[in-house]
């Protein structure tokens, strides 16, 4: 029945001169700057009218003071609500219109144009926070006291809003209670061992559920500490590799340190965790992974309006290509697509979500909330089945189903069966009009060896390995498959890319 961050506080070290988080630069944040920092950002919220309940809007570049702004808004009883920095005009405009925020934080970059937008939709106030401690706000909140009364909040009061992608349809703002959100870290603290002697090495955007919600509250929860960078950068990375003892990447982040030759067992010895998620991480990867390091990546799974669901054990089989069993409190159920059934064990079906992780619904839209839950489950639009030992396995989204023939045909068994291929590196599948089997398997490869596009070697071993009906008519060859700052395939640009009609 409390705030978030006071859940998240009682946790940290007594010594509050112990470090959370470690920057590029070798600047350390304590634990003290933390309470301190988070307080002065709470107090220039309120000096600049925002009340509680109201929505702070943020799009800036990663950085520290972003996270102690977060926390400030938690503390003085906003919603925090993060927006991807890639988001073009069109996309603001309409987050502004329908989030109402009371104030919008952006880059000192691109304030002239966020103060157009934010005038036409009605939002008061514009400040600016960059990557390295500057901007409007920053220098506000220097200037407001280190301390802060946090407001008291009920356990379903709006903590955050997340706008989903908008691939099927405009943008939905998923609402996170202070609940959803705590229940969801101290579970994770738990199920992944975290203790105030870790070390997390964060490259992960901070807009996002994994990089926010998951590794930050996590961290904070243990009383543990961060190796702080602003993206991906596999030198940084490998430097701060022997300074870490656990990571949180997506499957790009791990295929990327793959091809770096110092990349090795001697290098990872020390570390304790690896974590993958927010895209499907390949088998091939995962044993790829094994080989060369002696971790095995612990796979989880999650979504913008659940937060984490499942999770590989961290003692036990993890099993590559399944995202493990349900975590402690949450229920998952498969159903029929289309009645709502609950299907017998080993069915493929849509994933179905209870428990205090799942949203409260979406952002001013009743009726779509309404549509998404089922007997108090959230349908999560996921395809996957659970097997005889409880083990979680997806096999693609509802709306990248591909029907032909009559037949169904899942992208993620084609794409396996097309990853275990010597000759590929990576793989998307999807399905293209067809005149008279209503859509066609299409694959987009991107090779193993640059300049490989041998498509009927690689049909010609899937003939052993798959139906025929499930078998690619047609293989397109790229140096790289689209993708979003998360590492997951954007199967839409690919469907457009490829989307003549085919005989």
């Amino acid at each position: 029945m409390t705030n978030l961050y006071t859940r998240l506080s009682a946790e940290f070290p007594e010594d509050r001169n112990r470090p959370f988080a470690t920057l590029p630069d070798g600047a350390v944040v304590t634990y003290g700057d933390v309470d301190a920092r988070s307080a002065r950002f709470a107090n220039a919220l309120t000096r600049l009218g925002v009340r509680v309940g109201d929505r702070v809007a943020v799009q800036a570049e990663k950085s520290i003071d972003m996270l102690m702004l977060y926390l400030g808004c938690l503390r003085a009883g906003a919603a925090f609500l993060p927006l991807n920095t890639a988001y073009t005009a069109g996309e603001l405009d309409y987050f502004m219109r329908d989030a109402e925020p009371a104030l919008f934080v952006c880059d000192p970059a691109q304030e002239a144009s966020i103060r157009a937008l934010a005038a036409k939709a009605g939002v008061a106030h514009v400040e600016t926070l960059d990557d390295a401690g500057g901007g409007s706000l920053a220098a506000i909140a220097a200037d407001r006291p280190a301390d802060f009364d946090t407001v008291a909040r009920e356990d379903g009061d709006l903590a955050a809003i997340l706008y989903t992608s908008g691939t099927t349809g405009r943008s939905k703002g998923a609402m996170l209670s202070h609940d959803n959100l705590a229940s969801n870290a101290f579970t994770l603290k738990d199920h992944w061992r975290f203790t105030a002697d870790d070390v997390l090495l964060h490259a992960l955007p901070i807009f996002h559920t994994h990089g926010l919600f998951v590794a930050t509250n996590v961290v904070l929860a243990s009383g543990a500490s961060m190796r702080f960078l602003p993206r991906f950068d596999a030198e940084a990375v490998l430097a701060a590799l022997p300074l870490s003892t656990t990571m949180m990447g997506v499957p790009t982040f791990y295929i990327r340190l793959l091809g770096e030759d110092r990349f090795d067992r001697a290098l990872v010895a020390h570390m304790r965790l690896f974590v993958s998620g927010s895209a499907p991480l390949s088998a091939d990867i995962h044993r790829e992974f094994r080989e060369r390091t002696g971790h095995a990546i612990l796979e989880r799974y999650g979504m913008t309006e659940t937060n984490m669901n499942t999770s590989n054990p961290y003692d036990g089989d993890r099993i590559a290509g399944t995202v493990g069993l349900p975590l402690p409190g949450v229920d998952i159920r498969i159903a029929d697509p289309e009645n709502g059934r609950v299907l017998p064990q080993g069915e493929i079906g849509v994933i179905e979500i209870a428990g205090p992780n799942v949203f409260t619904g979406y952002w001013r839209m009743p009726e779509k909330t309404e549509a998404e839950f089922r007997d108090g489950h959230f349908i999560s639009g996921d395809l996957g089945f659970i097997d005889e030992r409880g083990y979680v396995s997806i096999v693609g989204r509802a709306k990248d189903l591909i029907i032909s023939g009559g037949y169904n045909i899942y992208p993620a068994e084609v794409e396996t069966a097309l990853d275990e291929l010597e000759q590929v590196h990576e793989s998307a599948v999807i399905g293209i009009p067809h005149s008279d089997m209503g859509e066609s398997v299409v694959a987009v490869v991107v090779p193993r060896d640059r300049g490989f596009a041998d498509a009927d070697a690689l049909k010609a071993a899937l003939a052993t390995t798959l139906a025929r009906f499930k078998q690619p008519r047609r293989i397109h060859f790229v140096d790289a498959l689209p993708k979003n700052a998360m590492g997951k395939v954007q199967k839409t640009v690919l469907r457009e890319r490829y989307s003549e009609p085919q005989d």
